[in-house]
């Protein structure tokens, strides 16, 4: 490890080229210029933030699905604060469960959800979830047998099964146990009953957390910010920005090609971070790696997302940032109300905008549908859900977004570890965040990767990368005990796929 006197006289020679300018690549730019190293960012779409931008129609404000700001990555919360001080709002967190016609509050409680089945379905429900502690499946090599072993065989099928298999497009059976055991660790349905229904003595109980803060123009407000303080210390940020080829000499990389307004243009780089698609970055190589790696990028894939956003000439139309839609007679996954995010987010207090999510791939029957198509089908969907009685939709518009979430699927984990030990060879090249690990990390994670990417190539520390985010906890929790609640870890819940 270098001192920190060295580090900064070898900052001055650096050049760092960084592919995307989503959270992870803004926060890698950002801790490096306020340490003086000249970086240039590069950006192909025309906004910042990546999947935690946020998109403007008409006035409206909408997420490409919601960003809540809790984490207990104390340097993460400390950016937060250093780029946005007072102005995040602090937010009432509403959210519930639709399925078979009713509503359940989320996280459940035990009288809602028993009203809402019935005793006697109720009952199948205990009865299986005693099953299958006593006679659990051996392996839990899958997301169906992982879940399926912690809360019974019905309870998964109403309130995983189906919602899963919306977002990811393949059977729970297909999908890893790591995706399930980085999203749900720590709960049991024998948990969440016990702590509804009766009040706990001397043990500790977690309950998810009811407030979070947000930016009063959503996430991308903030990632704009970031933007501005990066130019003014004189970084590049640089936007419509493709970055096509990723030159390299051996395990060194010189530079980066990057079509920008139409035009190529090569910037030479001493160092080269990437926040993009593990696939795009490893297909970008020039020369190309060998054949084996080149093969293993195409058993990597990704679900692809779409936001139907429907403006409805009447407010207050429920009282949730989101429901979870869990029926299968209806396409959507998830509705977002976004003036319940923030009242800033809509352009007339007269009415509602709403954002109703799509999981797809990219060339299926839901991402070939024309914008008009899609609206109609959100319409169509809302009415069915009953969530738009006696309100016109009055507007509306839809948002794609390729390559939203890494899947975990039966075949990943062995090509992803033969990637990764070939980018382990190069001695100038770093890749981080969500897609650019190929890793579930949510907003604050990815942003850790940058800090301890820009860490490592300053001599700083000597950070695995890959490991971020391995053992910890996935769920809004909050710990609460007698004298005290204490922040237990971040905002992403059971079912949450931001």
């Amino acid at each position: 490890m270098t001192n920190p006197q060295s580090a900064f006289l070898d900052s001055q020679s650096r050049h760092v080229v960084i592919i995307g300018a989503g959270p992870a690549g803004l926060t890698a730019a950002w801790e490096l210029i306020r340490r003086g190293v000249k970086v240039t960012v590069l950006e192909k779409y025309h906004l910042v933030g990546g999947i935690a931008r946020t998109e403007q129609y008409n006035g409206y404000y909408f997420d490409i699905g919601g960003h809540r700001f809790f984490t207990k990555v104390e340097a993460v919360n400390a950016l937060w604060n250093e780029w946005m001080g007072g102005e995040f709002m602090l937010r009432p967190r509403i959210s519930r469960i639709y399925y078979d016609g009713k509503f359940y509050d989320y996280p459940l409680r035990a009288f809602n959800a028993l009203f809402n089945m019935g005793l006697w379905r109720s009952a199948l429900i205990m009865l299986s979830y005693l099953r299958y502690k006593l006679f659990p499946y051996p392996q839990e090599e899958t997301f169906e047998q992982w879940v399926t072993n912690r809360f019974g065989k019905r309870l998964f099928e109403i309130f995983f099964k189906t919602y899963t298999e919306k977002v990811w497009g393949i059977p729970t059976s297909e999908i890893r146990a790591e995706w399930a055991a980085q999203r749900i660790k720590g709960l049991s349905l024998f948990e969440a009953v016990r702590n509804a229904l009766f009040k706990p003595r001397n043990q500790d109980i977690k309950t998810l957390i009811e407030e979070f803060h947000y930016p009063k123009r959503g996430p991308g407000m903030m990632w704009e910010r970031v933007v501005e303080l990066i130019r003014q210390r004189g970084g590049e940020v640089i936007m419509n920005a493709d970055a096509v080829k990723v030159v390299r000499e051996g395990n060194k990389v010189t530079g980066v090609e990057a079509v920008i307004g139409g035009a190529p243009r090569f910037i030479g780089a001493t160092d080269v971070i990437n926040s993009a698609p593990l696939t795009e970055l490893i297909a970008k190589l020039d020369p190309p790696p060998p054949l084996e790696i080149l093969s293993s990028i195409r058993h990597l894939s990704y679900r692809d997302f779409l936001t139907v956003v429907l403006i409805v000439d009447k407010p207050d139309l429920f009282p949730d940032n989101w429901i979870y839609i869990h029926s299968p007679d209806v396409k959507v996954g998830r509705i977002q109300n976004f003036g319940n995010w923030s009242p800033f987010m809509v352009a007339d207090s007269a009415t509602s905008s709403l954002g109703l999510e799509y999981f797809c791939a990219e060339g299926d029957a839901l991402w070939t549908m024309s914008d008009a198509e899609l609206l109609e089908l959100g319409k169509r969907e809302m009415e069915k859900i009953g969530l738009t009685k006696g309100a016109k939709v009055i507007d509306g518009t839809v948002v794609r977004q390729l390559k939203a979430y890494p899947v975990y699927d039966s075949v990943y984990a062995e090509h992803l570890e033969t990637i990764k030990k070939y980018l382990a060879g190069f001695s100038n090249l770093q890749t981080i965040g969500r897609n650019g690990l190929h890793k579930y990390n949510n907003q604050d994670h990815s942003m850790l990767t940058a800090i301890y990417a820009v860490e490592n190539m300053l001599g700083l520390g000597a950070h695995d990368l890959w490991e971020v985010n391995t053992e910890r906890s996935y769920h809004e929790e909050v710990r609460v005990s007698k004298d005290r609640v204490q922040v237990e870890d971040k905002p992403v819940d059971v079912l949450d796929v931001n």
